[in-house]
């Protein structure tokens, strides 16, 4: 029989740890979807807070006592009983074992220093806090991990103490001990050299985790080492959201574990194929931006630019590309703009209109491209307004309606808030809609005039949901005169499967034409992909 691959448990703090991020907050409504999306994907372990903290993550643990998870075991998180107090008298305690989750993770100070300018208390106590604060846990039937907090640097400067608050965790029943680089300033050798030199002083007895922050940029090289030197549980954050720098990203950890070391992570058959689409659930439901160039999940994760390397993923992807997208649930981009040559076009689009061997449209394409880019377009990351361009030079760009005109009005007095209307006049066939609605702005005011025009006879345009919205200056000289390029962000909310997403341009003196080129060119993208007839 076969070796079985290594087991290594991924332990999810995004709910707790995640959230003390910048600009980072979750409805309790939030915490329980991304706790559904961690269990499907095959998480070992979920963090949901400190049930003394606050009144949501009280409520968070009562309603997830009724969810119906398949994998996933939910741990509370809280730290050691205060000095001078015994445990069972402690609130911090009792809130841990009242939360009613199987697992309790417990986090105490390993750093001397901690122990004598923080907490102010003899170190002897301090240990006897860590003993018996596990023990009580372990006595009311709870698992307890603990996790020793600023461990790198206590080990540094004292390290039989710090081994001392491991052995006094061990003592009390702790399964599991978590050690963490709270201040995230160790680098890949000190991690690796002290794992090692922990795991050699503790034997084969309570398996050591990892827990690892950004500071430094060495977050997952620090818990890829961590493992190789003996870890077997990796603690972190979904897209490495966290305070600070942030934790580790446990989409690239997690990626790297399996793809690179080949050991067993994520327990659902073929959860690393939803990576991808966790991570971007994430982001919406955190209100965060998605970061283009994330590892493994980052939308620009498989793109390609240049035309000689496009030419290259062409004939042989991995060439390029270092793992297929597919099996992270990612998608390969081809980037067109000024710096692609043929091949660009060709690999983007030339099978889907049936161009690949038409060297010519594809080179009037390119140099339609080169025009509008030098004019203040950008076509990287608008796909979609990309599609319509080609499909304009082959004449297969349908006229779903035509503009009679739109009108935007903001009404601002002194003492009351802007009130924008727009009022929209199309063209639709034989038919007139004049439609008038209400924003948050201009942009927001004809998209929802727009939708009033169209929706009735497109009514698939619903699920057209915007995402995100962004402004770039193009020629700052010119001042508040200048040109600006809007890119707008759009999904396509599907309930049976993942959204799609796509990009669309406009450039303009005017932001507001700008942005109704962008929001026009997203639904004309989406009624031509969807197959949408022409309203005659």
């Amino acid at each position: 029989m076969a070796d079985q691959p290594r087991r290594i448990e991924l332990y999810d703090t995004t709910l707790r740890d995640g959230t003390q991020g910048a600009g980072v907050s979750f409805s309790l409504n939030d915490k329980l979807k991304i706790t559904r999306a961690l269990d499907n994907i095959g998480i070992d372990f979920i963090e949901g807070g400190y049930p003394l903290s606050n009144p949501k993550d009280v409520a968070y643990f009562e309603a997830v006592r009724d969810m119906d998870l398949k994998h996933a075991r939910v741990c509370a998180f809280g730290m050691t009983r205060r000095k001078g107090v015994e445990a069972k008298d402690d609130a911090g305690m009792v809130a841990l074992v009242e939360a009613g989750t199987p697992v309790i993770t417990i986090v105490g100070k390993t750093w001397d220093l901690h122990v004598d300018e923080v907490l102010r208390v003899d170190r002897q106590e301090n240990l006897d806090m860590i003993r018996d604060s596990v023990a009580f846990c372990v006595g009311a039937g709870r698992e307890v991990f603990y996790d020793a907090e600023h461990f790198f640097d206590g080990y540094e400067a004292n390290p039989e103490y710090a081994l001392q608050t491991l052995r006094a965790a061990v003592e009390g029943g702790a399964t599991r001990l978590v050690a963490c680089d709270t201040n995230g300033g160790s680098l890949p050798q000190r991690i690796g050299r002290v794992i090692g030199e922990v795991v050699a002083a503790l034997g084969d007895g309570v398996p050591l985790g990892i827990h690892t922050h950004n500071d430094t940029g060495c977050a997952v090289a620090n818990s890829l080492i961590a493992v190789d030197c003996g870890a077997v549980q990796v603690q972190g954050t979904i897209n490495g959201i966290g305070e600070r720098c942030g934790n580790v990203d446990l989409t690239t950890a997690a990626a790297n574990l399996v793809v690179k070391y080949g050991y067993d992570c994520l327990a659902e058959p073929d959860s690393l194929k939803h990576l991808t689409e966790l991570s971007r659930f994430v982001y919406e439901l955190a209100n965060l931006g998605l970061r283009e160039n994330q590892p493994y999940v980052g939308s620009a994760a498989f793109a390609h630019k240049g035309g000689m390397h496009v030419h290259a993923v062409n004939r042989v992807a991995h060439s390029y590309e270092h793992v297929e997208p597919e099996a992270v649930g990612n998608t390969r981009q081809i980037l067109v703009s000024e710096l692609s040559g043929v091949s660009n076009v060709q690999a983007l689009l030339g099978s889907k209109f049936d161009i690949a061997d038409d060297r010519d449209v594809m080179r009037r394409v390119l140099e339609r491209v080169q025009d509008l880019e030098n004019a203040g377009y950008q076509f990287e990351a608008a796909n979609a307004s990309f599609e319509l361009l080609v499909r304009s030079e082959l004449g297969r760009r349908a006229d779903f309606f035509t503009l009679d005109h739109y009108r935007t009005v903001i009404l601002k007095t002194d003492d009351t808030d802007p009130v924008t209307e727009a009022t929209v006049k199309l063209n639709i066939g034989s038919a007139a809609e004049h439609c008038v609605a209400e924003g948050d702005g201009p942009v927001n005011a004809l998209d929802g005039a727009l939708r009033k025009c169209l929706e009735t006879h497109y009514p698939d345009l619903h699920r057209v949901e915007l995402r995100d919205y962004k402004v770039r200056v193009v020629n700052a000289s010119d001042g508040t005169a200048a040109k600006v390029r809007v890119v707008i962000d759009f999904a396509v909310a599907d309930p049976d499967q993942a959204d799609e997403y796509f990009s669309t341009v406009g450039v303009s003196e005017n932001i507001v034409e700008a942005s109704w080129d962008a929001l026009v060119d997203a639904f004309e993208y989406h009624l031509l992909n969807a197959g949408a007839e022409v309203v005659g």
